[in-house]
């Protein structure tokens, strides 16, 4: 696992230059012209009068080596007073600005980034935690206020070096060539301290992610841990990425740590041996009193900007580990591919046909296998069937949520590669096995589907099921409270907002991946009525768990294997004796009032026979 090992890269990750990312970050910048000129301008003005600063210094000195008069120390006393008050205001400006700037192309960055996340296809959702693509977006995010920071500062600095240079150069030239000859030894260690610092950044930034990924599936599963008593559990899965975290941001501490230190010490070297070489040319009579301080100065304020430009490396290293990860989840690829963008019919039909279709899921796994189906408009659809038969995949391909792998999939007669998928998906209505509700009211999430429902459309669906009688059962009907992801709500009841977030949707197509959980009569009522609703209007591919829902529908498709084995309404798959009529004594029998009738019965025959032995 080495040093730096332990957290693997995501699939959609990339490695890019450090040009490059600096080069595509710019562009960001290009939005903001205006005050990154005024900026610019702010830095130079800095850097220059930082480096007049020991310039007035060195003359004050001269002063009073040559006893000049008291004016003209005071002149230069009152000079370094405007230059220092001058330059904290230019500083304060620069700073003020950047702050701006910062915020504002954090704020784009984390816009594209979102931006990306949602238009990212199920399948990337399926292969990649949505923890760690939230901690792309927020704490990575966070790193590039460093790097801008860091860059007006490192442009600055680097002014800073180049004026300095020319001023040592022009007051001695000797020990300046001296200097500059040391410098390859700090550049080779920067370059070398750069590399390890890039690898720990990175790895100190997926480490984040990993604990933030922890946390959110940590804190959405708590009714389940707690049900299940597994607090002590969780906590320790959660100490475990903490202290993963905990080691890899150790080894980080210790490789940026070590930058300043080591630069320093080499520095020192240097240093002490320019001040005893100029300390030999003063004694000689070489150079004078003033122009060794203005070196000894100069010498100083030099070497602080190189110490900051390679110990700001390991700074920019992080921030250029945290866009890299940025760019790579907005430059990663969906899988579903359009041949074209066509706008869906105004009026869409919701005839679907499949010729020949082939699906394989990213392990390879195929699931559909030349697989043959027309729909006809308006017609539901039931599809039944073990596990694993293709029946979620099949209202997933409709749905355009994931890429099949060869045959063609037609809606009302149109490849459905070339529709626009936007436009495509507003005509379609989706309801999951789990439903999710967003936090808001019952009213906030029906009306999610339309926004532009009035209130009175969204009051006349919602009393258009059982006349409203399923809202008396909450404290403020329409506008009650579903708490997070609906947690307020019963499963049924979520799964009735649901179907009628599809009714004010009126889509051309609908698809119901039925919930599995059992539910109470009453609610099975509502919901088998807004279904007959949904039914009538729409072409309706339905994943039924519940028998009502079967036999409601037009033609049941039996599946297996990802093939059509059977189909047919329930009475002539029954007369059959096949694999359906096994499905049902499996799976639907229970549920038929015939069985609970006969089971009522039996219980009550134990009953009696019980009490006549007594």
């Amino acid at each position: 696992m080495g040093i730096f090992g332990g957290l693997q890269a995501e699939q959609y990750d990339r490695q890019y230059t450090d040009g490059y990312l600096l080069r595509r970050l710019g562009d960001y910048l290009a939005k903001h012209r205006r005050r990154v000129l005024i900026i610019s301008v702010m830095v130079i003005l800095y850097a220059v009068l930082g480096s007049v600063i020991p310039v007035v210094i060195a003359a004050g000195v001269d002063a009073l080596s040559t006893q000049a008069p008291d004016s003209t120390v005071w002149f230069i006393l009152g000079a370094l007073f405007a230059v220092g008050v001058i330059d904290y205001g230019i500083y304060w400006v620069r700073r003020r600005m950047t702050a701006r700037v910062v915020a504002e192309v954090v704020s784009d960055l984390r816009k594209d980034a979102f931006a990306a996340a949602i238009e990212r296809d199920l399948s990337f959702y399926d292969e990649n935690k949505s923890g760690k693509i939230v901690s792309r977006i927020t704490s990575d995010t966070q790193e590039l206020t460093n790097v801008l920071v860091i860059g007006t500062d490192l442009i600055s600095q680097v002014l800073d070096f180049l004026i300095l240079f020319v001023v040592l150069l022009t007051r001695e030239w000797r020990l300046t060539l001296i200097l500059a000859g040391a410098m390859p030894i700090v550049f080779g260690l920067t370059i070398l301290l750069r590399h390890f610092a890039r690898i720990v950044t990175r790895q100190g930034t997926r480490a984040m992610a990993a604990v933030n990924d922890n946390i959110q599936e940590s804190v959405s599963g708590i009714s389940v841990a707690k049900n299940y008593r597994q607090e002590a559990g969780i906590y320790h899965d959660f100490t475990k990425v903490n202290t993963q975290s905990y080691t890899i941001n150790i080894r980080r501490g210790f490789v940026l740590a070590t930058v300043f230190p080591t630069l320093n010490a080499v520095s020192g070297f240097i240093i002490g041996a320019l001040l005893y070489i100029g300390g030999t040319y003063v004694i000689a009579g070489v150079i004078g009193a003033g122009a060794w301080y203005l070196f000894i100065q100069g010498v100083d304020r030099f070497w602080f900007p190189v110490i900051n430009l390679s110990g700001f490396w390991s700074q920019l290293q992080a921030g250029l580990s945290a866009i890299e990860r940025i760019f790579a989840l907005v430059d990663a690829e969906n899988t579903i591919k359009q041949t074209a963008n066509l706008p869906a019919p105004e009026t869409m039909h919701g005839e679907i046909k499949f010729e020949n279709v082939v699906f394989e899921y990213s392990n390879g796994e195929r699931v559909l296998d030349n697989f043959n189906l027309h729909i006809q408009p308006g017609e539901s659809i039931a599809f039944v069937g073990h596990t694993g038969a293709g029946k979620s995949t099949i209202a997933k391909a409709v749905a355009r949520f994931y890429e099949f792998q060869g045959g063609q999939l037609y809606i009302d007669g149109q490849d459905i590669r070339t529709f626009d998928l936007p436009s495509y998906r507003s005509k379609l209505g989706i309801v999951p096995q789990q439903p999710f509700l967003f936090s808001g009211t019952i009213r906030d999430n029906i009306r999610y589907a339309r926004p532009a429902a009035t209130d009175a459309e969204i009051e006349a669906i919602a009393n258009s099921v059982g006349n409203g009688e399923w809202l008396e059962t909450l404290p403020d009907g329409l506008d009650s409270d579903v708490g997070e992801r609906g947690a307020r709500l019963s499963m049924g009841q979520r799964q009735l907002v649901s179907l009628l977030r599809v009714l004010v949707q009126k889509p051309a197509i609908f698809i119901l991946d039925e919930a599995t959980a059992s539910i109470d009569p009453f609610t099975e009522t509502q919901i088998q009525e807004a279904l007959d609703l949904i039914l009538k209007r729409s072409t309706s591919i339905l994943i039924a768990h519940r028998l009502s829902t079967v036999r409601s529908a037009d033609r049941i498709i039996v599946l297996k294997n990802g093939g059509i084995i059977e189909q047919g309404s329930h009475e002539e798959l029954m007369q059959g004796h096949g694999h359906y009529a096994e499905l049902y004594n499996t799976y639907f029998r229970h549920q038929s009032l015939d069985y609970v009738e006969n089971a009522r019965k039996y219980a009550e025959t134990q009953e009696m026979e019980r009490a006549g032995s007594v």
